[in-house]
């Protein structure tokens, strides 16, 4: 029901003209009919949005899976393997260091941490709010001493006798229950938990997102810590074969077979590739301080787990990727924006219920005496009992604002439902393509290597033999690093891409915080 459908009756009907008893009889029929619709919830109810993934066959068509050789299977493309996601996708790589550290970071990680707190903060604030829906009793012993003023009342009363009137200070001894309840007959108490229980939702599902990118951020850091680390190592070969050919050049040099410019020249190639390794063991350092923050340890403790060099982790043949329309139950963000639209559209009925009048229980039992002795007899019994109804006439457009407020946040939560949804498609389709065309630039520069290897062996032969010059051999070994650099790069974001897939599909939060209903999610046992 909107709030212009409501009407409120003429004033002419319940008016300060009519009689007080009139106005209770009229009362007394109108609650039991209030009464019988306390189920009404008014406002919109839920109902999860459509997500428009893509058909299932459009992530395997499009972008097929590709094997780790960096080459097309053969007979061509195929489509993408559609089986299950696993939800410890990192031990597809078979490095038992990084199952070790993805299996510590749930615990250990600062973020994740802080999203637990989230939750729990969302689970207290959703008990403060269906508290509403409860009658709030208090209990009210007070004791009150008084002294009447001579000037006040009670001058009135010696005007007529004529004579001053005092009475003595008296103590005033009360004792008693307050209690005061809102029935919830349009629903504004049962939308206010609803939204709330939302909020659980949404919080939740943050806490599972923060651990799906935490344990990205793990992988990715370890791989490129890998990757720095074969560098160094291809580096360090290569320092090698330039101080051998630096000694070759010198002992030509010393039999007259070469001048002293090719021995300058071999020296500098020296002091070129013996330059790379400073910035790659920078590159190595922040890597192991990045992965021990992830692990809330302090800079450089992770060192002795991971100084010892380790060959960068493969990726499986195939990336299974699951149904894609089930990537909006997969993917934490998309489930977060869904519950925070249905908070919003909670929100709606909320403020609807603002338009209708109120009715609440007041009452009130005690025992009051002068004497502290009577206190506790029959005599000293009081007490107030009686229903209340409140209805808003005029607030000055602030019920109206209110609500045409709610409507405006649940729009824009349902836009950013949708860019969530689409920005998980995008983020899927470029994973894929760039886990495929990684691939396929790694196997060119694996031949480019095996190509330049060949030619530096016939350089040196030839430059050996005294048929060729020391130039050809420098561009040669040149040509060596630096494909056998970018082969190392392009491995490891080969591992960094597949890494980035599993990320946009959303896995790796299933084992660890188990799929929960909203019911559930909100009764759950607070964090300690």
């Amino acid at each position: 029901m909107r709030p212009a459908d409501f009407h409120s009756g003429s004033r002419s009907e319940t008016g300060p003209s009519i009689a007080p008893r009139r106005r209770l009889a009229m009362l007394a029929a109108l609650l039991p009919l209030l009464l019988t619709c306390g189920c009404l919830s008014v406002g919109p109810d839920f109902s999860p949005p459509d997500p428009l993934l893509p058909p299932t066959s459009f992530f395997g068509k499009p972008e097929p899976a590709i094997s780790t050789v960096g080459s097309l299977p053969p007979g061509g493309p195929t489509k993408s393997n559609s089986a299950q996601i696993d939800p410890e996708w990192w031990a597809a790589f078979r490095d038992p260091i990084l199952t070790s550290l993805a299996s510590r970071v749930v615990g250990a990680n600062l973020d994740v941490q802080s999203a637990s707190v989230r939750l729990a903060e969302s689970r207290f604030q959703r008990g403060v709010t269906a508290s509403a829906a409860f009658p709030s009793v208090n209990f009210s012993p007070s004791y009150q001493r008084e002294l009447l003023s001579q000037n006040g009342i009670l001058s009135l009363a010696s005007g007529f006798t004529g004579a001053p009137i005092k009475v003595p200070p008296i103590s005033i001894y009360q004792v008693g229950f307050d209690a005061s309840w809102e029935i919830d007959i349009w629903g504004h108490v049962r939308r206010q938990i609803e939204a709330a229980e939302a909020e659980v939702e949404s919080s939740e599902y943050q806490r599972r997102d923060t651990l799906v990118a935490t344990l990205a951020e793990l992988a990715r850091d370890y791989i490129e810590l890998r990757g720095a680390q074969t560098q160094i190592a291809i580096a360090n070969a290569n320092l090698v074969s330039s101080n051998d050919i630096l000694r070759l050049t010198r002992t030509r040099a010393e039999k007259g077979l070469t001048t002293g410019l090719d021995v300058e020249n071999a020296a500098a190639q020296v002091e070129s590739v013996r330059a790379q390794l400073p910035t790659l063991e920078n590159q190595e350092s922040s890597y192991i301080n990045a992965l021990s923050l992830l692990l809330d340890e302090p800079p450089g403790s992770l060192r002795s787990e991971l100084a010892r060099a380790k060959p960068i982790p493969p990726t499986p043949p195939r990336a299974p990727l699951g149904v894609p329309s089930e990537l909006a139950r997969r993917r934490p963000d998309i489930r977060r924006a869904e519950a925070e639209l249905h908070a919003a559209t909670a929100n709606i009925g909320v403020a609807v219920a603002d338009f209708y009048p109120s009715v609440k229980f007041n009452g009130s039992v005690g025992f009051n005496a002068l004497d502290l002795k009577n206190l506790w007899k029959g005599s000293s019994l009081q007490y107030q009992l009686g229903p209340s109804i409140s209805l808003p006439i005029f607030e000055g457009g602030r019920l109206k604002s209110t609500l045409e407020l709610r409507e405006a946040q649940q729009q824009e939560a349902y836009i950013a439902y949708h860019k969530t949804v689409l920005q998980a498609w995008h983020e899927v389709v470029n994973a894929l393509v760039a886990y495929r065309t990684e691939q396929e630039r790694r196997a060119s520069l694996k031949a480019q290597v095996d190509h330049s290897r060949q030619a530096l062996m016939l350089s040196r032969s030839r430059y050996n033999n005294g048929v060729g010059d020391f130039i050809t051999v420098l561009d040669a070994e040149r040509t060596v690093l630096q494909a056998e650099l970018q082969h190392a790069q392009s491995a490891t974001a080969v591992s960094t891409d597949f890494v980035q897939l599993y990320k946009a599909l959303g896995g790796g939060w299933e084992l660890t915080y188990p799929n929960e209903d909203a019911t559930s999610v909100a009764a759950a046992i607070p964090l300690r």
